[in-house]
This record gives structure tokens, sequence and C-alpha cells, in this order.
């Protein structure tokens, strides 16, 4: 399976290690347009697994979808509404971006039986291999 980022930051760590000598206003401004979440691929013989870290939303925030080779996962920021009047934010520090990520998925990978999960801030999500690239050596005996 070739999971490649098709969407990621155009410069890697570029900008992230030029920005750490920047204030924090700088840093966060510039980083608005860049924002994906932290992403761990680990593969078994039987599978590929795929952790994102998106904590702070519910499993119904996410949209996941397999397309012609590509895998991807979305979240669109929905507008928040103030419960009452009496409620006003004082100061908010954190918040939730929309994103889109993509990944390729090769033909090794059977599509109808990718899974996904919601639990403790992380989006798992499980995309089994075929049969037939699961099969390890075998012996062949000569007649």
């Amino acid at each position: 399976m070739t999971l490649v980022k098709v969407n990621n930051r155009p410069f890697g760590n570029l900008f992230g290690d030029i920005l750490n000598e920047f204030p924090y206003a700088a840093r966060s401004f510039v980083h608005e347009g860049f924002q994906f979440p932290e992403t761990n691929i680990h593969e078994t013989p039987d599978a590929y697994h795929l952790e994102l870290n998106v904590p702070g939303r519910t499993r119904e925030d996410f949209k996941i979808q397999v397309d012609k080779g590509l895998l991807t996962v979305s979240f669109e920021k929905k507008e928040e509404t103030p419960a009452s009047d009496d409620y006003k934010t004082v100061r908010r520090e954190f918040s939730f971006k929309s994103f889109k990520r993509s990944f390729s998925v090769d033909n090794t990978i059977d599509p109808s039986g990718i899974q996904a999960k919601y639990e403790n801030g992380l989006l798992k999500l499980l995309l089994p291999k075929k049969d037939e690239v699961k099969q390890g050596a075998r012996q062949i005996n000569i007649d």
C-alpha cells in the first residue's frame, strides 16, 4: 500500500523551524492556513492502521470516503452560537479548524473492509490488505 500525503504542508517543517523564531501572534497567524491533524501510520501483516490526532470532536463530525484510490478524511467547522446573552467568552485559546487530509491507497487494500473508530481524541482507521497480499512465503515442493 502506498500512503502518500496529498494535501500536506507545502514546505514541510521549513516554516515551523523558521516561525519558532517569531512571536506567538505571527506563528499562529501563519499556521492557520497550514493546519492538518498529525497522523501515525502503522503496518501489520494484515492491514494498515492510521491514527489521526483530532481531540474535542465527535464521530459525527468527520467525513471519510474512498474514491478512485484516494482516501479522504475531513472535518468541517460548524458555527458556534452562544448559549445565551449571559454567557460571554472572555478568552478563547483553542479552536477547531476545518481540514481535509487525503492519502492515496493502492490496489493492495480492500476498500470494502475499511473501518473507522473515534476514541479518546484519536480517529483510528483500519485499512485491511487483500487476501492475496496477506499470503506470506510458502514452500514449493520439487517433483
